[in-house]
């Protein structure tokens, strides 16, 4: 699953301003870690969580090759990343809190929770494929089979599209976007992964229906994919081209949060679950493109959606949704900041 990386350059330590709640007294004075290979959706779901928490986090990167990164997530740490060198993914004093991501990730984790007999709270988004004990707390969507008493689910997954971030881009909008006359839709593709690949027939279709709306008055915002194939990025650029429309091509500042923010409808391709979380957040009708081979355990989360109003299959028509925007985010920082809470008593006791 790949998100759009909204997020600007990453200062070695970061307390961001616009986090979504004051810390909790737990969180107060905590020091945390983020460790992710550096893909954009793991890192961006960490960082969701640690704004939300108000808390001052460093970025940990750990390599995403080599032997190493193929026998995780049940092998080592890579020594040279270890807790003895200097520049290493772990050196430096452990953190209080550490929020990791992606199976890369895992034997870092094993390995703080090592060295610091579990006074280091560790916390693990998706399923870490070792078992429900690999981290003091871990968040699955509800699609996921791991269950267990540290296991919290929620249907959507955590993300940086915050109300103040939505907000703020409609206050001031974005240049690019607000030139655009008629009803803006948002349009988010993904691309081919190793579950999925668009084929021919997917891709007249996806670029057939948009001319449709185009052809309703409806101009269209696109942001595409590192993994949007060569022949749909071709096309979908042509079209915006000549309608009148926006396609982020990866230059200026990355309009992405006013996109959705300023749009009357989204689509969104079944490919990324993580966009479709993002774009429920905003509260607008969202219309899933659906492709053949959809991974199935995500089809239980739009089927989720669906049933909460919020989201019904793209057929190149606008549909009026009335929801209420559903994020999950906050749920589960609250659920973690409790368990972190729990986890210091018991240190204490």
């Amino acid at each position: 699953m790949e998100s759009i990386d909204v997020t600007a350059a990453k200062p070695a330590l970061r307390n961001r301003p616009d986090a979504r709640s004051e810390p909790l007294p737990e969180l107060a004075h905590a020091r945390a870690w983020i460790v992710t290979d550096g893909k954009a959706g793991d890192e961006n779901q960490c960082v969701g969580i640690a704004e939300t928490l108000g808390l001052a986090f460093e970025i940990r990167q750990v390599p995403a090759s080599g032997p190493f990164g193929w026998m995780a997530p049940w092998g080592p740490i890579d020594p040279r990343e270890g807790p003895r060198r200097r520049a290493g993914a772990l050196s430096g004093p452990y953190p209080d809190i550490l929020i990791a991501s992606g199976r890369r990730s895992v034997p870092y984790l094993r390995a703080v929770r090592r060295a610091t007999g579990g006074r280091t709270f560790t916390a693990f988004l998706k399923d870490p494929r070792t078992g429900e004990d690999s981290a003091d707390f871990i968040w699955v969507p509800d699609y996921d089979d791991l269950r267990g008493p540290n296991v919290f689910t929620t249907l959507t997954a955590p993300h940086l599209v915050t109300a103040a971030r939505l907000a703020a881009a409609r206050a001031r909008p974005d240049p690019r976007l607000a030139r655009l006359d008629g009803p803006r839709v948002a349009v988010l593709v993904g691309g081919d992964s190793r579950h999925l690949s668009y084929r021919k027939t997917d891709m007249i279709r996806l670029v057939g229906d948009l001319r449709n709306l185009v052809e309703q008055g409806c101009r269209l915002m696109v942001t595409i994919s590192r993994r949007t194939p060569d022949p749909l990025r071709n096309a979908v650029r042509a079209l915006t081209s000549e309608t009148g429309g926006f396609l982020w091509d990866g230059s200026g500042e990355n309009p992405y949060v006013g996109m959705l923010a300023l749009a009357e409808a989204i689509v969104v391709t079944s490919d990324s679950a993580n966009m479709v979380s993002e774009a429920v957040a905003t509260g607008a009708p969202v219309l899933l493109f659906d492709l053949p081979r959809t991974y199935i355990r995500h089809r239980r989360m739009f089927a989720g959606l669906a049933i909460a109003g919020a989201l019904r299959p793209f057929t190149g028509q606008l549909v009026d949704l009335s929801y209420k925007p559903i994020d999950a985010t906050p749920v589960i920082a609250g659920a973690l900041a409790n368990a972190y809470a729990a986890h210091r008593t018991a240190d204490r006791a």
